[in-house]
């Protein structure tokens, strides 16, 4: 039988609410020793992933000019407009919905490792989601449990990830390699 994405998962993914401020998100990331996190709506929908990229990015200004052309004097107007901008960044801290990735791709459980392989290398990713969709309380139901109605509505859930270290092991480890080409 073929490996899939519940096979290699890292289960329990935590998503991040989008209002977060990217000092929060700074914090969490470094807490779970993690360098990227689903991004959730209010109602816990995932919109988007971030990661510490987006973060880098959005302190260094990835539009950055080539300082080696510039004069000893235009160097140093730029690191003084850097330190004017960085201040005034953290006068108004930006929130997560500010610097993640839209639409975030995932697989589904039973997606096959070499499906997965593929999507990432064609997409550059260096983590992808995995989802399963659960229906979810239509919103006619009431407030006793036992009177809930599913709706035809459906909610993806993130209920792992897999990163490229994921492939990584995939890869070292014989059994797990052969089992990606029994299909």
């Amino acid at each position: 039988m073929a490996l899939t994405a519940k096979d290699i998962m890292t289960p329990s993914v935590k998503a991040v609410p989008q209002s977060w401020t990217t000092q929060q998100l700074s914090r969490f990331l470094t807490a779970n020793g993690i360098a990227g996190s689903p991004v959730a709506d209010a109602h816990g929908a995932i919109v988007g992933i971030v990661t510490l990229k987006d973060l880098a990015e959005l302190h260094w200004n990835k539009a950055s000019p080539d300082l080696k052309s510039l004069t000893p004097e235009e160097r140093a107007e730029v690191r003084r407009l850097r330190r004017l901008i960085f201040q005034e960044m953290s006068r108004t801290p930006a929130e997560v919905r500010d610097i993640m990735t839209p639409n975030a791709i995932a697989v589904s459980p039973e997606t096959p490792v070499v499906d997965i392989a593929t999507i990432m290398m064609e997409e550059h990713l260096h983590r992808i989601f995995v989802t399963e969709t659960l229906p979810h309380p239509s919103p006619e139901a009431g407030d006793n449990a036992a009177e809930m109605k599913m709706s035809r509505n459906e909610k993806k859930e993130v209920v792992g990830i897999i990163t490229t270290y994921d492939m990584l092991r995939v890869i070292a480890e014989p059994d797990l390699a052969r089992s990606c080409l029994d299909r």
